[in-house]
């Protein structure tokens, strides 16, 4: 099993960077709430000497820079899978993160083997006896039958903007407010940039935002599924190619101006579900999005709860209908959370599946979560 914590950020998002000694023409945007004064940290402080020394950024540098800059229910399966030759694989580029989570899953008694210098940089057992590894990227986890994970895993990963202006495309980018030298500001790029070749030519949005480096995992996984099998299930606030600018920031979940004391809070945007489809045709079957209160009733929430409610005092079960409430209510996360799912071909089409007496086509089991859950 793999997991995809956060992802590795390559070599793809600086090298669209291009200094244009050009005239950079000041945009404004919806950033999150605006603060009532600057906050100079010592990551602006990077970021100022970075725009002064090599001129502005663009966003997904920026997103990168903020949050990998070093500046700044497993148990309950042990039973079953004590016996089964299986393993579980983390991509986290965060080193605090990462001994957050070897906290969280490994056991205590056995000490963790750690080496910076190699592709897997941590190892140890959960408690509840499984290997556990840990990777900087998903290039360096072992190809196999693997059934990976991604929870709020590309709304992180580092995205270019692009506004849509009577000369063309242009790209955003972020540079240092000429009126206020300790406060950052976006920009249009006067000219092309490399990063463009990344908007579909029929957009009609006037505002997008891509995220290669999301287009080069999603590709990576379905290499990988269509090769040795498995499944990926990617879990994500998003949309299919509808939203234009939700490029956000947030600081104890609060929304937070993403320009502002950069380095305290966490920077995310929506994933386009339209992208990942289209980097994963021709390799692997997809299906979604699909929002969470649909996949929740589909997987069973309602008979679970009902089970749990009829084993439960009263104030235990005033807490699973309130934690109900916040997973299916439209207004909460039922409607915001996405689920889209990466499967080989063959298990949609039926090509695994033996054929009925009665029927001309090959019968197919439904994919969990993504089907009307039936009794039988």
């Amino acid at each position: 099993m793999s997991v995809l914590a956060r992802g590795g950020l390559g070599p793809l998002c600086a090298a669209a960077r291009a200094v244009i000694p050009c005239l950079w023409r000041g945009k404004y945007f919806s950033s999150g709430r605006e603060p009532a004064e600057t906050q100079v940290t010592p990551m602006l402080r990077h970021l100022i000497y970075k725009i002064k020394a090599t001129g502005p950024i663009t966003v997904a540098e920026y997103m990168k820079e903020v949050l990998t800059n070093p500046a700044k229910v497993f148990s309950q399966l042990g039973s079953v899978l004590k016996n089964c030759d299986i393993s579980i694989h983390l991509v986290e580029v965060s080193r605090k993160l990462s001994e957050i989570q070897a906290l969280t899953l490994t056991e205590e008694k056995i000490p963790l083997e750690r080496n910076a210098g190699s592709p897997v940089y941590m190892k140890g057992v959960t408690k509840s006896g499984i290997p556990i590894s840990w990777y900087r990227d998903l290039h360096d986890v072992p190809k196999g039958h693997s059934f990976y994970l991604a929870h709020e895993f590309f709304d992180v990963l580092p995205v270019h903007k692009f506004q849509k202006t009577p000369q063309g495309w242009r790209e955003v980018f972020i540079d240092i407010d000429p009126q206020v030298s300790d406060k950052l500001r976006f920009v249009l790029a006067p000219c092309v940039t490399p990063a463009e070749v990344f908007i579909q030519r029929d957009e009609m949005r006037d505002h997008v935002e891509v995220c290669p480096e999301a287009g080069i995992i999603v590709q990576e996984l379905s290499q990988r599924i269509a090769l040795t099998g498995g499944a990926a299930l990617i879990a994500d606030y998003g949309h299919d190619g509808t939203k234009t600018d939700t490029f956000r920031g947030f600081c104890g979940h609060k929304l937070h101006d993403v320009l502002t004391a950069p380095g305290t809070a966490d920077l995310t945007a929506d994933v386009d579900f339209s992208y990942l489809r289209r980097m994963a045709e021709g390799q692997v079957a997809s299906l979604g999005p699909i929002k969470q209160q649909m996949f929740l009733k589909n997987m069973g929430i309602d008979v679970r709860l009902k089970v749990l409610l009829d084993k439960s005092d009263e104030p235990a079960r005033q807490q699973l209908l309130q934690g109900y409430d916040m997973l299916m209510n439209p207004k909460k996360m039922g409607e915001r959370f996405n689920f889209f799912a990466l499967l080989p071909h063959q298990r949609l089409h039926g090509r695994s599946h033996p054929m009925n007496a009665c029927q001309s086509k090959p019968s197919v089991s439904p994919v969990a979560g993504f089907g009307e859950l039936a009794w039988r």
